[in-house]
């Protein structure tokens, strides 16, 4: 929190005490009013009071309205603060620890917590406690005794309820936190993979673990519910018995009937801005759990580390060189290429762009499978993801890179883009080790098309002009027509808006798009991820085929399991377990025994 934002804060607390202040003095001078006006004294007696009274009550609305407007203005700048912190914690790549969903509800509701701090919490407290000194002042002029039976009332209500309430909440914040983000992930489920649960008649079973979870969640909250409805009769029960103790002491001391009003009123209404504290002790525990959680993401290390002074980044053309390159997992996603780190929250796609928390279809399983295999993570000592890797990309080569899932393929692409830092070995571009430079610059050099490329909810021009934001529209022309996408693109128009994820276009045109894209960023060297991955085999190969050809003289490294076409690029490298196993052109690796031959040999068959 700035200056500014800590002199607006002091303002509101202020703003928020004189409000009650004003109030308290209300209620005294009215009380001292009426009383003392059944006395029938003469009207120059009462001026004063009626002043004071009217005075009173117009400051209570105008402090009240001041401390609204700058409290919650506060609050507003600080949650707009913590979720640019959030935004910007989650651009470095990083190993995701959390799924999309609760990413999600981290997101939106648990930077709520911020605003309810100010506002529900530190604001309150501070009006209170400048109030509450107030009231007992008042009390220590007409009855020192009763001030101190109302200290006693006060301090009760003020502080043992609310700090009972958060540790009550306490427990059940530590429950209730996880519940809600399982619900959230459930409704996720139903919502992204509606299509895939209807199609395997699993949607039943989806909306009833869906309701179980909103049961279960339900059944915490009522609970916690009952904790909030204790402290306000607990509160209300203080406060009832420190005013019948005070006038029982005033009668007692024999202070008039004047005295006895004003000492009744004032302890009563010294209790309003003090009763809240209970809710807020409880509203407390949740933001803590909040505020904790937020800083698990913040905290999270970054994959890479940056350089603390970045090399001057490399100009084209380029020469990439990866020498005896290691790189380790800690933790084994279930995607593909097992070794892979996830695409999620925390990644930059393959294209440019960022992922999102939420994944189309059956994409979302996927996700939850990922998840538990990262609990599930394995030892260090296992075998490296890339052992030993040694490769060299020149300008204008094409190179592929075929071998079985769980190889290292997409890690190498991963490694290349500084996604994730090697163990041991190095990646040089033109001289430079890629760690010498920052992972911006990298990316802005290697990138490319990813496997599961998303499509926002808008137009397909602004879903194209995410690659090139200034691109004018001859260059999105050029750019859909190298991706064989113009004709689609003329029927559909392109001021057409697409649906989230591209729900509203087929799996051919989704690839295609996402080539697009890549095509207009125009990278000095394009990573191309299994671009006719879950394609049927018609699409696949045309869409292969319009690849190898945009692809012609341009620095290109392309994972696949189809060796289809692969005569046309200039070396084919095949990785098993991390490491390099052969390597040449198409028609020498399929002359001789090995994985490629048997592949080629199985395609072949597949195809008859």
């Amino acid at each position: 929190m700035n200056r500014r934002m800590g002199m607006r804060l002091v303002w509101a607390v202020l703003a928020g005490a004189a409000a009650d202040l004003a109030g308290l003095g209300l209620i005294a001078a009215a009380a001292w009013l009426i009383t003392r006006a059944a006395e029938q004294p003469p009207l120059a007696a009462l001026s004063v009071a009626i002043v004071a009274t009217r005075a009173f009550a117009t400051s209570k609305g105008v402090f009240r309205y001041a401390e609204r407007l700058t409290g919650h203005d506060v609050a507003l700048r600080a949650q707009a603060g913590t979720r640019e912190n959030l935004y910007r914690a989650l651009i470095p790549p990083q190993q995701p620890r959390h799924g999309g969903a609760d990413l999600l509800s981290r997101m939106v509701d648990d930077t709520e917590a911020v605003q309810d701090l100010l506002v529900r919490c530190l604001l309150p407290a501070a009006a209170a406690a400048i109030a509450g000194l107030a009231a007992v002042v008042i009390g220590l002029t007409i009855l020192p005794v009763a001030a101190l039976v109302l200290v006693a009332g006060l301090v009760v209500a003020g502080v043992l309820l609310p700090a009972s309430t958060a540790a009550a909440a306490r427990r059940w914040s530590a429950r209730i936190a996880p519940a809600r983000a399982r619900l959230a992930a459930r409704v996720a489920d139903l919502v992204h993979g509606s299509a895939d649960l209807a199609a395997y008649g699993a949607d039943g079973q989806a909306l009833d673990k869906a309701m179980a979870a909103d049961e279960a969640l339900a059944t915490l909250e009522r609970r916690q519910a009952r904790v909030h409805a204790a402290a306000l009769a607990g509160g209300t029960l203080v406060q009832g018995l420190t005013v019948a103790a005070v006038v029982l002491l005033a009668q007692g001391a024999g202070v008039g009937s004047v005295g006895t009003a004003v000492l009744a009123l004032t302890c009563l209404v010294s209790f309003e801005p003090v009763l809240p504290l209970a809710a807020a002790g409880e509203r407390m525990a949740g933001i803590t759990a909040a505020l904790r959680r937020l800083r698990e993401v913040r905290s999270a290390a970054p994959a890479v580390v940056e350089p603390a002074a970045p090399a001057p980044r490399p100009e084209a053309p380029l020469t990439i060189e990866i020498n005896d390159l290691v790189v380790r997992h800690t933790a084994r996603p279930g995607a593909d290429d097992a070794s892979t780190p996830p695409h999620d929250a925390h990644q930059p796609a393959l294209d440019g762009t960022r992922r999102m928390p939420a994944a189309r279809g059956s994409a979302t399983h996927a996700t939850t499978a990922r998840d538990s295999a990262i609990d599930a993570a394995p030892a260090d000592g296992e075998r490296p993801a890339l052992d030993g890797v040694s490769l060299r990309l020149t300008p204008g080569k094409r190179m592929a890179i075929v071998g079985p899932s769980g190889a290292g393929k997409s890690t190498l692409l991963a490694a290349l883009m500084r996604l994730v830092d090697p163990e041991s070995g190095n990646i040089q571009i033109n001289g430079v080790d890629l760690r010498d430079l920052a992972g911006d610059d990298v990316r802005t050099l290697m990138t490319g098309l990813t496997q599961d490329p998303y499509i926002f909810r808008t137009t397909l021009r602004d879903n194209l002009r995410l690659a090139g934001p200034e691109a004018d529209d001859e260059t999105l022309r050029r750019a859909v027509r190298d991706a064989r996408l113009d004709g689609w693109v003329e029927r559909t128009g392109w001021d057409t808006e697409l649906g989230e994820d591209g729900r509203t276009v087929s799996g051919g045109q989704l690839q295609r798009l996402a080539l697009a894209r890549a095509l207009l960023y125009d990278p000095p060297v394009l990573l191309l991820d299994e671009p006719a991955e879950a394609l049927d085999e018609e699409t696949a190969d045309r869409l292969m085929s319009d690849l190898l050809d945009v692809t012609r003289d341009r620095t290109t490294l392309l994972v696949t399991h189809r060796l289809k076409g692969l005569e046309l690029v200039d070396e084919v490298v095949v990785l098993e377990e991390g490491r390099v196993v052969q390597r040449g052109r198409h028609d020498e690796l399929v002359a001789v025994p090995g994985y490629y031959r048997d592949l080629w040999e199985s395609e072949a068959l597949t195809r008859r």
